[in-house]
């Protein structure tokens, strides 16, 4: 426990002590940093989506082949 508390406060006394850097982000590395995280977003959704999609296609795919072969006249069930 004393270490948790510890460590809680030196991550405290390092986050008040940080000063300003004073740097400069110039517009090409902004717009590339905005791409990227874009880009990284976009990657994450599709995976996910595709993850997600393709055994709901097949169970859609399979309903459809067990209602097209009930609904078919001349077939027995």
């Amino acid at each position: 426990m004393k270490t948790r508390v510890d460590a809680a406060l030196c991550a405290l006394a390092l986050v008040l002590a940080t000063t300003p850097a004073m740097a400069y982000t110039g517009p090409g590395a902004g717009i590339s940093a905005i791409g990227s995280l874009v880009a990284l977003v976009c990657a994450l959704a599709l995976g996910i989506v595709g993850f997600v999609w393709y055994p709901a296609k097949r169970l859609l795919r399979r309903a459809k082949r067990k209602q097209a072969g009930r609904s078919e006249p001349g077939t027995p069930a």
